[in-house]
């Protein structure tokens, strides 16, 4: 039969919202179907004398069977094109083929760079899925239901984050989060604690997907992707350790669960970018504030994230117009990042400081310690079999601690040293300790600098007024002491001064319910909290008096990485397909 092709195109979905400008665009893929038509007959009997040849114009009869016999054509042909008409909009709405590749979104919104040209094709959702926001979609081509898991991976243990999303609105709306992490073990029970037991890593990981298996529907398991995402713990192991570890994970995770696991090239097991790992933050926070991603164009708020092995600050700059004139701009580099996101975009300023962690900052103040009695100690090393001060500890405690030297060192790789708080209280001797692991006077290539020799705008000209959230362990060395949802850094730095002095003045704890018991069984509480207030207030250089918000959840979803990083995998092309096979009749 003869044919002329119409093109049915993919319609742009929500998903071309997200457009992270640190990589290239990604392609758009679009699809086309092509429906056989009837053609037009050379001599149709209606057509304009000015288009026919001279024969068909003399072929043209005023006899009354003749025009009655076009009229039934036309009638004909009219039925025709309306029945088809019918047809090609039933099969682009409801033919489950046609939706087949649609299953998660239009575009795929990635920091990973390069466009790797795959074609991810995805099963439609039951369309019968329970959700209390709507009954159908905004959009006809999206699922009602999504849900994605994210397995952080971080340097104390893991995490998981089982998501689920409806697609109600415009915007993906976060409907459930189920948050699940490792149980505590000696030595940590993070992927890097097992180091060369590659196999007993991936396990660590069985009863965070066991949650996930409970809690996604049967129907919704074979297109929940999977990703997993380590942070600075893997980065500290070294490469060979971590891939083998890595590779472990995926297997597992590929035979051993039924959800699809985010291709090797999406980085869906992977050690994450720390910069990554920072811009995920910003978007997870600012996304449940509701100050990106809606029509209010509201100011922005900056994330402060303090994990184990680092930390990472991620705000968007405002330079004032001098005298009248084109206002500054983030200078070029790697700080800088470049974000479209609902239409808005951004210039971001981030960095991440590996080795600027939490746990890592005990073992830059441990050593600290040890190589200033060493440098006192040369000629005699018997110290070592003695408890040493630390102004970092409180007074009347103590905690044995394994010191990783340099290496080559001649105290060894690994000192095990006893180590005791003073008889009163010095917190300003233990700040001032911090500080000197900061590395305030390292060269600055480009100014200002922050410290360690990174650049950073100021906060106090560039970011005056705007909100600032810390979270992570930010959040959980101060609220278990009774701090609220916001402080000013002076009163951080009264909280560091009173706990460092001991428990003789720690009666004001006995109010705030279990206090006491994490002070009594935490030696590192006024390490902990001085670091915090050195790297804020000398570090980043905050102003004293500026006010700063912790927070653990916001609208009852965790903060941190773990939301912004899954936003991407609700997209086609993030990397993955179902673990179904499409039948084809």
């Amino acid at each position: 039969m003869p044919s002329s092709a119409v093109d049915v195109h993919q319609r742009s979905g929500i998903w071309s919202y997200f457009n992270f400008n640190s990589s290239p665009a990604t392609t758009r893929n679009r699809r086309t179907s092509s429906v056989s038509l009837p053609t037009r007959n050379q001599a149709y009997p209606f057509e304009r004398s000015d288009r026919r040849s001279d024969t068909a114009s003399s072929a043209f009869s005023h006899d009354g069977k003749t025009a009655w016999m076009n009229h039934g054509q036309r009638a004909r042909y009219l039925k025709a094109g309306g029945l088809i008409a019918f047809v090609l909009l039933f099969f682009f709405y409801f033919a489950p083929g046609d939706r087949v590749g649609q299953y998660v979104g239009d575009h795929a919104p990635s920091l990973h760079s390069g466009d790797h040209g795959h074609s991810h094709e995805h099963t439609p959702v039951d369309p019968s899925a329970d959700t209390t926001k709507c009954s159908k979609p905004y959009r006809p081509h999206k699922p009602l239901v999504q849900y994605a898991l994210m397995i952080d991976a971080g340097s104390t243990g893991s995490r998981i984050h089982v998501y689920k999303f409806n697609n109600c609105g415009p915007t993906p709306e976060l409907e459930e989060e189920i948050f699940e992490q490792t149980a505590k073990r000696e030595g940590g029970s993070g992927l890097s604690s097992y180091k060369e037991d590659a196999e007993g890593a991936a396990r660590s990981l069985d009863p965070l997907m066991d949650v996930a298996v409970k809690n996604v529907p049967n129907k919704f398991k074979s297109c929940t992707p999977v990703a997993v995402k380590a942070t600075a713990g893997l980065r500290k192991l070294g490469k060979e350790a971590s891939e083998r570890i890595l590779e472990a994970v995926r297997h597992r995770l590929e035979t051993a669960y039924p959800f699809p696991v985010v291709a090797e090239d999406k980085g869906g097991v992977e050690v994450m970018d720390g910069k990554d790992e920072g811009v995920y933050a910003w978007i997870t926070a600012n996304y449940l504030l509701g100050k990106i991603g809606g029509p209010d164009h509201t100011p922005t708020a900056a994330v402060f994230d303090l994990g184990g092995g680092s930390t990472q600050i991620v705000f968007e700059p405002t330079f004032p117009m001098p005298g009248g004139g084109m206002p500054e701009t983030l200078a070029e580099g790697d700080h800088r990042y470049e974000l479209d996101f609902g239409g808005r975009k951004f210039t971001l300023y981030q960095h991440s400081y590996l080795g600027y962690g939490l746990m890592a900052a005990r073992e830059n103040l441990h050593r600290a310690v040890v190589e200033a009695m060493y440098e006192s100690h040369k000629d005699d090393n018997s110290w070592l079999e003695r408890p040493v001060m630390n102004p970092c500890i409180a007074p009347g405690m103590s905690r044995e601690v394994t010191v990783e030297m340099s290496k080559g060192h001649a105290l060894g790789d690994k000192v095990k040293v006893q180590m005791m708080g003073p008889k009163e209280g010095a917190p300003v001797q233990c700040r001032a300790l911090a500080e000197r692991t900061l590395k305030k006077d390292a060269e600055c290539t480009l100014h200002p600098c922050a410290f360690n020799g990174v650049h950073q705008p100021s906060l106090d000209k560039t970011f005056a007024r705007e909100d600032v959230y810390l979270f992570s362990y930010f959040y959980d060395r101060t609220q278990p002491l009774g701090m609220p949802e916001s402080f000013t850094l002076r009163e951080l730095k009264d909280l560091a001064d009173r706990v460092c002095h001991g428990e003789g003045h720690w009666d004001v704890f006995q109010s705030v319910n279990g206090a006491m018991k994490e002070l009594h069984g935490r030696p590192e509480w006024c390490l902990d909290l001085n670091f915090m207030l050195a790297l804020l207030h000398t570090g980043y250089e905050m102003p004293i008096e500026r006010e700063v918000k912790i927070a653990k959840k916001i609208k009852g979803n965790e903060l941190g990485w773990c939301l912004g990083a899954s936003l991407p995998l609700l997209s086609q092309e993030s990397g993955w397909k179902c673990k179904i096979k499409e039948i084809t009749k």
